[in-house]
């Protein structure tokens, strides 16, 4: 089968589920209202409340969720067949995680830009806040620690892409000085960024930085990650109008062009997907395709991480209650493009199935290597680009999505801590730099603690992310949902997939469980059943929140 006609039908299909789908969820479910007061001018400081241009928080919303997992997710999936990771992603994005998105924003500017997870206590319950934070905490600290790593072993094994990757801060410093002390239109900023960041990367393979093995007794990799902790440190703390939101939105239209390299090649060179429309012959030791396919695919249909940048940076930046639809559900549609180029490169970017099969051995296997590669042999033999600079192009896009989703991710992290200094009443947490210190702290000490001196101890609790994520995903749906029916609106279009996620985690957790007991992995083990005791009282917090608010709307009606 033509790559071609997967791509048209997906864009297609995102872009109905933009303009048609997304329209009736704004004005028939949301209700949202331009003129509604937004947290971001009613607690403006210049720091973290800034009324932000639609477009440049798009850059910022999009690019923090987006990360190298819409990119690892459905390079990884297709090892069951290129329909379901299509499938997945296309409806997943449409009435999933647009609406989850969407969903987060509203209700955190609402309710004065709080977390979903603070603001669990007030619309669910104390017990439920409790759990919310917990799965937070779990979930920041897998995408700190891990993203470190993959970042870290990405400059390792291409030196190439060390320059751009670490220019791309200098350039978001002078994009953001342009846009908010020069003032300067934002197409001309735009084009200056574009350029600027084009520029590094052509530039990159000419001066290649390779990191030495061994630094001062240290690992290479290990000296890379903490270099990258502190970086997010200090961004974590600084004006994000200085550093984040202008790095971001750079990111975003870094990423449409990339797309539109990649989509080009496809159309040029219009490869045949050489994966199996479904996969029959799986190697040995690949789980079975449900529940695991919905917990694999997060990022790039729905994710909560989403819902923490959704709630924890971006409702603190709407400038218009109106544009939770463009920031929100275009996002959401950003990164599900972004995942349709990730399964189009994993599966027709090999020449012959024996190659695609000599990369797909065992499940787990792919991942960045196989977007990275596939898109580069696209790219080389669609558009005649030099194969190196092709996988710099892709290198790069890789590594800093997941640079702007750790540098949210610490701040998000900060945040929590913050949270449970004003929830426990420790008011020397909720001083920003010593919250800032308590979030790397507690990211190193897994990534040094139980990984040892490389820096890895992230990747020891990974195979717990995608199950931990749609949980979080759950919980948010949940907030949302008995939001609606307090405010006497449909809830269907929530609840739904909130039962779905709720179902596919637990019977996922209930799998894993199975494999950590048979592997001897004990820690994971313990880990697994700590999410899964949470699944279960969130299904049961949903139903008695659900009942306890149908209850009251009820005598709420016969009062009138």
């Amino acid at each position: 089968m033509s790559a071609i006609i997967l791509l048209i039908l997906g864009l297609a299909a995102m872009a109905a589920g933009y303009f048609l789908y997304s329209k009736f969820i704004a004005e028939k479910i949301y209700r949202l209202d331009p003129d509604y007061e937004t947290p971001a001018h009613e607690f403006e400081d210049g720091i973290d409340y800034v009324p932000t241009n639609r477009y440049v928080l798009w850059g910022h919303h999009f690019t923090s969720v987006a990360g190298a997992a819409p990119i690892v997710g459905p390079a990884i999936a297709v090892i069951w067949g290129w329909l379901p990771a299509f499938l997945w992603v296309i409806f997943g994005t449409i009435f999933f995680a647009g609406i989850h998105d969407a969903g987060a924003i509203w209700a955190s500017v609402r309710n004065k830009a709080r977390s979903v997870g603070s603001l669990t206590g007030d619309v669910v319950g104390k017990r439920a806040r409790s759990l919310f934070m917990i799965v937070i905490f779990l979930v920041l600290l897998m995408v700190n620690a891990v993203f470190a790593v993959v970042i870290a072993s990405l400059m390792m094994d291409f030196s190439s892409a060390v320059v751009p990757v670490w220019g791309a801060i200098l350039v978001a410093l002078v994009i953001g000085q342009m846009i908010y002390r020069r003032k300067m239109s934002l197409p001309m900023v735009s084009i200056v960024g574009v350029v600027a960041l084009y520029a590094l990367i052509i530039i990159g393979p000419s001066v290649p930085l390779q990191m030495p093995e061994q630094v001062g007794g240290m690992a290479g990799n290990a000296v890379w990650i903490l270099l990258l902790f502190g970086y997010a440190a200090i961004a974590s703390l600084l004006p994000v109008w200085m550093l984040l939101q202008p790095r971001d939105y750079i990111n975003g239209l870094q990423l449409f062009i990339g797309l539109i390299v990649l989509y080009g090649a496809i159309l040029l060179l219009n490869p045949a997907l050489v994966a199996p429309m479904i996969n029959n012959d799986v190697p040995a030791g690949t789980p079975p395709i449900f529940p695991l396919l919905f917990v694999t695919i997060a990022c790039g249909a729905i994710s909560g991480f989403h819902g923490l940048v959704a709630s924890g940076t971006t409702s603190k930046q709407l400038n218009k209650e109106s544009d939770v639809r463009f920031v929100g559900y275009f996002g959401a549609v950003g990164e599900g493009m972004l995942a349709l180029a990730a399964i189009l490169a994993a599966t027709a970017g090999f020449a012959t199935f024996a190659d695609w099969n000599a990369m797909y051995t065992a499940f787990g296997a792919g991942g960045v290597t196989a977007f990275v590669e596939g898109g580069a042999y696209m790219i080389h033999h669609g558009l005649g680009l030099p194969e190196a600079t092709a996988a710099t192009l892709l290198t790069v896009m890789a590594a800093l999505f997941a640079g702007t989703t750790m540098d949210t991710g610490l701040r998000l992290q900060r945040y929590i801590f913050q949270e449970w200094g004003e929830i426990y009443g420790q008011q020397w947490m909720k001083k920003p730099a010593m919250a800032t210190l308590l979030a790397v702290g507690s990211c190193l000490l897994l990534a040094f603690g139980a990984g040892g001196p490389d820096g890895s101890g992230g990747m020891i609790i990974w195979p717990l992310f995608g199950t931990t994520n749609q949980l979080l995903a759950g919980l948010t749906l949940l907030v949302v949902t008995v939001m609606l029916v307090r405010l006497r609106r449909p809830m269907w279009f929530t609840l739904v997939p909130l039962c779905f996620l709720l179902v596919m985690t637990i019977g996922a957790l209930l799998l894993q469980l199975r494999s950590f007991y048979d592997q001897g992995n004990y820690f994971l083990l313990i880990l697994d059943i700590v999410v899964l005791v949470a699944a279960i009282m969130v299904a049961l917090e949903c139903a008695q929140a659900l009942r306890r608010a149908r209850t009251e709307m009820g005598e709420q009606r016969s009062q009138t």
